[in-house]
């Protein structure tokens, strides 16, 4: 039995306890893939916070062991492979340059939001060329996700303005001022914007594409694999 089919087997009773109805069998776990892969790519820069990329990653990732459908989650760089360090030091190595053309999913973690001069999102945003390449990376298709402060860099490249959306709580004055509209929710869905609040929100976020992209039960699969339960508002549009 592979790790998909023993994951599925492993959590399948959890997960049929937390919906009516769902069932993850052992046919439907060895059942070939028909549908394209779901391809995500966690944008990395110097100083970003570590639980802001690793959440959402391991989420997605997850997922994988949880569908009919492929899942690729890979950490990016816009400055092309190599190591990144974070805002407490740790070291990532990042195998793939930036090619969002190639993803379904843009996910941007923050970091450094509350150290102006250190690296992090100041800093990416004072350079200029990240916030260049999100707004240039748009395209019917693409959804763009952010947490945190990540979502600072999505309205330094002008992707914000007048949209429904969230991000940590001390910076959410100034993603207002930069013209955002603020909700009340700890992740806002606004179609292909999607963004959420401060830090162990990127769980959130992650769970609510999980759900969104591949269905309710890959999304409750993973819950019970990480012994987690999504929490807070999730505001959507229409």
């Amino acid at each position: 039995m592979n790790r998909r089919t023993l994951l599925r087997s492993a959590t399948a009773l959890g997960a049929a306890g937390l919906t009516t109805g769902a069932s993850l069998g052992a046919a439907a776990a060895s059942e070939p893939r028909r549908h394209p892969s779901l391809r995500v790519q966690v944008v990395l820069f110097e100083g970003v916070e570590e639980l802001d990329l690793a959440a959402p990653y391991e989420v997605l990732a997850a997922a994988d062991h949880f569908t009919d459908r492929s899942v690729d989650v890979r950490y990016v760089s816009l400055d092309g492979p190599r190591a990144v360090t974070a805002a407490f030091g740790t070291k990532i190595r990042v195998d793939h340059g930036w090619a969002p053309e190639q993803a379904d999913v843009l996910v941007v973690p923050g970091g450094g939001y509350a150290r102006r001069e250190d690296p992090g999102v100041w800093a990416e945003i004072r350079r200029g060329a990240l916030p260049r390449a999100l707004a240039e990376a748009r395209r019917p298709g693409l959804t763009l996700a952010a947490l945190c402060t990540g979502v600072m860099l999505l309205s330094a490249a002008g992707v914000i303005r007048d949209r429904p959306c969230t991000t940590h709580h001390r910076a959410r004055a100034d993603l207002e001022r930069q013209g955002g509209l603020l909700k009340n929710a700890r992740v806002v869905d606004d179609g292909e914007l999607v963004t959420a609040g401060g830090v162990t929100s990127g769980l959130d976020l992650a769970l609510w594409l999980v759900r969104r992209e591949l269905g309710v039960e890959a999304a409750l699969g993973v819950q019970s694999m990480l012994e987690y339960e999504a929490r807070g508002t999730v505001w959507t549009a229409g």
